[in-house]
């Protein structure tokens, strides 16, 4: 029995899937800002496909927190809150001190080095004022100790959950301030690590994302 073709249910969920993935990384990466109207209409023009996957890629969104929308009235960019931060921070906190007390034995001198060049381009984003270069190197840095903790599903929940922090971070590293602080929390965090002492060490992960938080509790979001 001949097998039907497929291409266009596959070419369907490939522009559906394509659509989320660009509304998603423009909302996440500021390309959106905050409380920012979405129309449908634009959205299909500019990406070009028809509306019916920009809707489903809205519905999406809604459902992750990053859009919201009044019924008949309008869809825009979900705001930045920081009761956000409040409630995500302790999570991916504690999933983080699981990961490296996971990943701590199993890390190499190869490891180390890439924490320090990661928290060396921190520094040098901060100093250069780039926010988007300084969330990139701030994940990059606390990545080494997630993609060696070999737990898949450990790094698959925390990699969605960070993504959801991606814009609130954004606006936490364009304080310099703040930034200056993680720089000295990754400090201590990095002389535990060469030392050898994984107990110190999550003590110094924890004091870095609860100072993060405080410090961010502090930051205007408008």
């Amino acid at each position: 029995m001949p097998i039907p073709p497929t291409t266009p249910k596959r070419t369907r969920s490939l522009a559906r899937e394509d659509v989320y993935l660009q509304l998603s990384t423009w909302i996440i990466n500021g390309t959106l800002a905050p409380e920012e109207p979405l129309r449908d209409q634009d959205i299909a023009e500019q990406l070009g496909v028809s509306r019916t996957p920009v809707r489903e890629a809205l519905r999406r969104l809604e459902d992750e927190g990053l859009v919201e929308t009044a019924l008949n009235r309008w869809t825009r960019v979900a705001p930045l809150r920081a009761e956000q931060a409040t409630e995500l921070y302790p999570i991916v906190e504690a999933l983080e001190i699981l990961a490296l007390t996971l990943a701590a034995p199993t890390l190499t001198e190869r490891d180390l080095q890439h924490l320090r060049a990661h928290h060396d381009a921190l520094r040098d984003a901060l100093h250069a004022d780039d926010a988007h270069a300084a969330v990139e190197a701030d994940t990059a840095f606390h990545d080494v100790w997630i993609e060696r903790c070999g737990n898949y599903e450990l790094q698959r929940t925390l990699r969605a959950l960070k993504r959801k922090l991606r814009r609130i971070e954004l606006k936490y590293f364009d304080t310099t301030s703040s930034g200056e602080a993680s720089l000295e929390e990754h400090e201590a965090l990095l002389d535990t690590l060469n030392a050898g002492d994984t107990a110190a060490a999550t003590r110094a992960l924890r004091a870095n994302w609860q100072g993060s938080l405080t410090r961010l509790q502090r930051t205007p979001t408008s």
